[in-house]
């Protein structure tokens, strides 16, 4: 077997799971928020444009496949919305980026938080039927971000009429994952990947300044960060993948977060017992490989490529940054993807589709030049 061939994810030449939005979808969304289309006839249409997107991803030569999720308009709402106890709602304003505000929406906690019958287990299901001998993988978001959530600004007071005792919250945080978990692999799902943005704002010294100015512990929120990532996933089936992809926002192309992962790579690499990182590394906002050091036994997924931009990397300098990278972790213990995905929320970045395979094609040919 070659040093490109993995049976088990991450793969050499990956991705983080999204993508953007054909045309023809975002047209069948805007005519069923218009209630021009049933919830039925919205979904025929997801389930054709997710199996074009699936035989895509197989052409260009990705052992692992996403559904590009296509059925969601957020990368974690989305998933915060169908757990029990948590209902959606409007708010004041949206997340800042660097040079824009996304839509007002958030999280409304009504009662204890379980996972049930939640709607992604039916969306995997799918996905797995036609994932073929590709492995099909599902993305949540971490339960570290969920906490964030219900504590961001505007929603602690309801969280707190819910759960005055923030023990049991995190207790309960921790079994809906387990219970997620479980769920996903009775579905077939082996390979599932915790998305978070929480250590991508962590990273920045401003976060570091503005949580001390509010009279919290920056050091203290990393650790219980690190014990509901971590114990979320402990007793997971030895057969099933989890990974987690860390991000400093990605939205319409733009940003929130800059700093190198130091701050946070001892507390998170560290405790954090996940299968593998996908970290992003495609600007100067990511800091050096110095980090890494901090890696115990697991694999990174060095995201190199961005997906904000159309313009395609210099596959030389993809090779250079990966040699960097191997004076803290050997060349088997790397992998190679985009920084993020192409399209975390419905609005998808800056860059056509074809610009989006372009880059794809760039990753799984630079891979097998570096391990095939």
């Amino acid at each position: 077997m070659s040093k490109f061939s993995r049976t088990l994810p991450p793969f050499r030449a990956d991705v983080v799971g999204s993508f953007l939005r054909p045309e023809a979808l975002k047209e069948a969304r805007r005519r069923r928020q218009e209630s021009a289309i049933s919830a039925e006839e919205l979904r025929r249409i997801e389930d054709d444009e997710i199996r074009g997107l699936v035989e895509k991803e197989k052409a260009a030569g990705l052992q692992g496949v996403t559904d590009g999720e296509f059925r969601r308009s957020w990368w974690h709402l989305d998933f915060m919305w169908g757990l029990e106890g948590i209902e959606k709602k409007t708010v004041a304003s949206g997340y800042r980026f660097h040079d824009e505000n996304t839509r007002a929406e958030s999280v409304r906690l009504t009662g204890k938080i379980r996972f049930g019958s939640h709607p992604f287990l039916k969306d995997f299901a799918f996905l797995n039927s036609i994932a073929g001998d590709a492995v099909a993988r599902q993305t949540i978001p971490s339960p570290a971000q969920l906490w964030a959530e219900l504590f961001r600004t505007g929603n602690e007071a309801e969280t707190k009429a819910v759960y005055p005792d923030s023990d049991e919250l995190k207790r309960d945080v921790i079994q809906a994952y387990r219970d997620a978990i479980q769920a996903f692999y009775r579905a077939g799902c082996r390979n599932l990947q915790l998305d978070d943005c929480t250590w991508g704002m962590m990273v920045d010294p401003n976060y570091w300044s503005a949580v001390r100015q509010s009279g919290g512990d920056p050091d203290r929120q990393a650790q219980l960060f690190a014990d509901l990532d971590r114990l979320a996933v402990k007793g997971r089936p030895a057969d099933m993948a989890v990974t987690m992809h860390v991000c400093r926002g990605n939205y319409h192309s733009t940003w929130a977060s800059s700093g190198g992962y130091e701050p946070i790579a001892e507390t998170l690499f560290g405790n954090v017992d996940v299968d593998a990182f996908y970290l992003e590394y495609d600007s100067d906002r990511a800091g050096g490989f110095e980090p890494l050091r901090f890696i115990r036994n697991q694999m990174v997924v060095l995201g190199l490529v961005t997906s904000k931009s159309p313009v395609l990397e210099d596959p030389e300098q993809i090779k250079r940054r990966i040699a960097e990278a191997q004076k803290y972790l050997p060349l088997e213990r790397l992998c190679l993807s985009p920084q993020c995905g192409f399209a975390s929320t419905e609005e998808g970045n800056r860059l056509t589709e074809e610009d989006q395979w372009n880059k794809i094609r760039l990753i799984r040919k630079t891979a097998a030049e570096i391990w095939g």
